[in-house]
């Protein structure tokens, strides 16, 4: 598969959840130019979108008690169904 082709075929995986993603993961870091969110399919109908981050941002992605982590996996859930998929969320340093 060409890179052309990958990058197509990652996009068509729950669009709307990862535009949302990379949207709220910007919103919240401080340096938003180091936020990447890239989308792989696990099976059938359910992705796993892993967002990495600079290593000075990575607590607030997480968040005290990891509420925005939790927040975050929620709004991006509800986006994946509209999508028609099951979303797995990773903060990845």
């Amino acid at each position: 598969m060409t890179d052309e082709a990958a990058d197509t075929a990652s996009e068509a995986l729950a669009p709307t959840a990862v535009a949302v993603m990379e949207y709220l993961a910007r919103a919240v870091v401080e340096d938003a130019d180091a936020v990447r969110v890239e989308v792989a399919a696990i099976r059938e109908r359910k992705v796993r979108i892993s967002v990495f981050a600079a290593p000075n941002d990575f607590g607030r992605l997480i968040g005290r008690r990891g509420r925005v982590a939790s927040a975050l996996r929620t709004v991006v859930g509800a986006a994946a169904a509209k999508d028609g998929f099951e979303a797995e969320v990773d903060f990845v340093e």
